[in-house]
């Protein structure tokens, strides 16, 4: 018995499926609703990732991954580090990948000394490379620039400071060093779709509407026509901290 082989029709479906989601409010609505509610048990941190916590939802973990092996980058520059989960979440999908030139460049204004432990005794810390200062600060944008070798492909995570005026800044610096195909990436823009009374207090820091990525990532898109928000990948990103984030680079 021959069976059928459908994964051209299961992708194409897959592909109406996420478009349809993205048009249909009520369910994002619902989403946020669900992230506001999960909020109080610290969701976002209840999450590791080879041993080592990587502060992330759970899709937006699966949304990096599906881009990382789409586009197959040979840099993925992170701007904050954390605890580092993240570095090393990307570092073992490039190492999965077999690309063994591959790296991760983290950059994070603080990185404090028990991070950096964990990060560079963990099993994948040959491909990270960590760089202490301001993201947006000369010195660091020209030792972010020494570690992409010639003909790169290069992908981005802004995912530091988020205040409009610094993602901004940090959108017009990395994102001309993101390469056509690849993704620049704006984490936490669900901030810009909550109300003043919905807005996550238990942070550090707090922000508001229009003080976010979301506009940042909003204004820079209209200072360029090298990117585009890929409306297949954000469509299906309910229950995430980066809808609409996900900006796929379409010229050199």
């Amino acid at each position: 018995m021959t069976t059928k082989d459908d994964r051209l029709e299961f992708e194409a479906h897959k592909r109406e499926m996420s478009l349809a989601l993205g048009k249909d409010e009520a369910s994002f609505q619902q989403s946020l609703n669900t992230l506001i509610g999960l909020d109080k048990f610290d969701y976002s941190y209840l999450w590791s990732w080879m041993g080592v916590p990587i502060i992330q939802l759970p899709v937006d973990i699966l949304a990096t991954q599906e881009v990382i092996w789409e586009t197959k980058p040979d840099v993925i520059i992170e701007t904050g580090i954390a605890r580092g989960g993240s570095l090393i979440f990307m570092a073992s999908i490039l190492a999965a990948m077999g690309n063994d030139a591959a790296k991760v460049v983290g950059v994070d204004i603080d990185i404090r000394a028990h991070n950096r432990e964990s990060i560079e005794t963990h099993p994948m810390s040959s491909r990270i490379k960590m760089i202490q200062g301001g993201s947006v600060d000369d010195d660091v944008i020209v030792a972010v620039k020494a570690e992409i070798p010639p003909s790169a492909r290069v992908m981005v995570v802004l995912d530091s400071d988020h205040s409009y005026e610094h993602v901004l800044a940090e959108c017009r610096a990395y994102g001309p060093l993101v390469t056509e195909g690849c993704y620049l990436v704006v984490a936490d823009t669900f901030i810009g779709h909550l109300t003043e009374e919905q807005a996550f207090t238990k942070r550090s820091k707090v922000w508001l509407r229009g003080n976010e990525p979301l506009k940042a990532v909003t204004d820079y898109l209209a200072e360029t026509d090298r990117f585009e928000v890929d409306p297949v990948l954000n469509g299906k990103l309910v229950l995430s901290s980066s809808p609409g984030g996900y900006c796929v680079c379409r010229k050199a």
